[in-house]
């Protein structure tokens, strides 16, 4: 069974706004706490100029990993290789204090959103046991080239049941991400109401998708300035 992301972003900019949110999030529900902090380096790929075969990147993606995740997953990415239409594909390294981890993403769009940055998205989330490095290696094996390098800092809470995470993200500066996990498609409207509903309460404005894909592209044509780093850009 599919899981659906559906997920709103908020820039924040400095970290007083950050902060800001952080007291808002506290006042309205007094349950929400920090839940987890983590590092993250994110890696980014799109189909290569080179690519070739009877199989796309992303069925290959599939062939190559399927040993290396339970059959569940497997039979997810495969159905997700089948049906998407436009999809983003990503590795993350999530490090905390006391422990890291990798993972393969791959998210596919559901309207007309983008894959990249959509508000609703079908969500393959997996760890895999190789270094980072090795599963970057594995991913351009099937096709795909890297299209960009993103590092961030990551807060995580729960706030009336809706996930927020604040991000410290290189080129970007703090954003928020207001998210709800589903697994039908038919609870995405809903769940899409309620996250918009919370951002709403906490008087936190939307990141606009048109200028949210014009600042994704920016820093994909720049990333190798911000990644790992604190420099921070403005794209209107």
């Amino acid at each position: 069974m599919q899981s659906y992301e559906v997920e709103v972003k908020a820039l924040l900019g400095g970290s007083e706004r950050a902060e800001e949110l952080r007291k808002a999030m506290r006042k309205l529900d007094p349950t929400c706490q920090l839940l987890a902090v983590n590092r993250q380096l994110n890696h980014y790929f799109e189909p290569s100029a080179e690519h070739g075969g009877a199989k796309s990147p992303l069925e290959q993606l599939y062939d190559a990993t399927r040993p290396l995740v339970e059959k569940a997953a497997a039979a997810r990415l495969a159905d997700l290789a089948a049906r998407a239409t436009d999809h983003s594909v990503r590795t993350r390294l999530k490090e905390a204090d006391d422990a890291k981890a990798v993972y393969l993403i791959v998210k596919a769009s559901v309207g007309d959103d983008s894959s990249q940055n959509g508000v609703a998205r079908i969500e393959f989330d997996e760890r895999i046991e190789l270094p980072l490095k090795d599963l970057d290696e594995l991913v351009m094996s099937c096709g795909f080239a890297y299209q960009a390098k993103w590092s961030r800092q990551r807060e995580e809470y729960v706030c009336l049941g809706i996930n927020v995470t604040l991000d410290k993200n290189a080129g970007y500066g703090w954003l928020a991400e207001f998210e709800r996990i589903v697994e039908n498609a038919d609870q995405v409207a809903n769940a899409e109401h309620d996250v918009r509903a919370l951002m709403e309460r906490l008087k936190v404005q939307e990141l606009p998708q048109d200028r949210l894909e014009r600042m994704f592209a920016h820093y994909n044509a720049h990333w190798q300035d911000y990644y790992g780093t604190d420099t921070v850009f403005t794209i209107e």
